[in-house]
């Protein structure tokens, strides 16, 4: 969810107008702004840029991620966009954007990074296609974690389960297409999951 509606309405600015600035066609703009379609984070912040507010101004989400509070209380993690293979890219040019987070959410914010969620395979635990999940980097897991893992160049999202020497990562979802996967080959824990930030 977006709050565009709320900010234009405040700056008493027209969508027609928003359309023009941001060269994308009226319907698309109103299907943002009555939030049928939610923006990329890029579009995000050019609309931010436009209407002069901050991007976390735009976003309907969790105070204690984006709270009211004076700048000292936050602290800039990088975005990473939506790991469809490989491991994620911490270079510069592969950050999509600086989400300011609550300090009390990341006492040491090196150890985090943030990545979007695609796909329905966790939507019962809260995880939908679109969130951003908060993820602090570590290379072991408990039983029950939400992970991050990288198994055979591809990254995804599950619940780690281990019993002696077997491991599996389990999908919450209502799609019953998504299955355990239970591994025979390598794989590495590249986080685990901290908090999911609705979008």
């Amino acid at each position: 969810m977006n709050r565009i509606k709320e900010v234009l309405e405040d700056k008493g600015i027209k969508q027609t107008w928003l359309a023009e600035k941001l060269n994308k066609s009226y319907n698309m703009v109103n299907a943002y702004v009555q939030n049928r379609r939610q923006p990329s984070l890029e579009l995000l912040y050019e609309i931010a840029n436009i209407l002069h507010v901050e991007a976390r101004d735009l976003l309907d989400v969790n105070k204690a991620v984006f709270p009211n509070t004076v700048e000292s209380d936050t602290v800039n993690i990088p975005l990473i966009g939506a790991v469809a293979c490989g491991l994620p890219v911490f270079a510069e040019e592969h950050i999509e954007a600086q989400i300011p987070i609550a300090t009390q959410l990341v006492k040491t914010p090196s150890d985090y990074f943030l990545l979007r969620a695609t796909g329905d395979s966790m939507n019962t635990k809260g995880i939908d296609s679109g969130d951003l999940l908060l993820i602090k980097r570590q290379q072991t897991a408990e039983t029950g974690d939400l992970v991050l893992a990288l198994i055979d160049d591809e990254a995804t999202v599950k619940e780690f389960r281990h019993n002696g020497s077997t491991v599996v990562l389990k999908p919450h979802s209502t799609n019953l297409k998504h299955q355990p996967i239970i591994l025979t080959t390598d794989f590495k824990v590249q986080g685990v999951v901290a908090h999911v930030i609705k979008m």
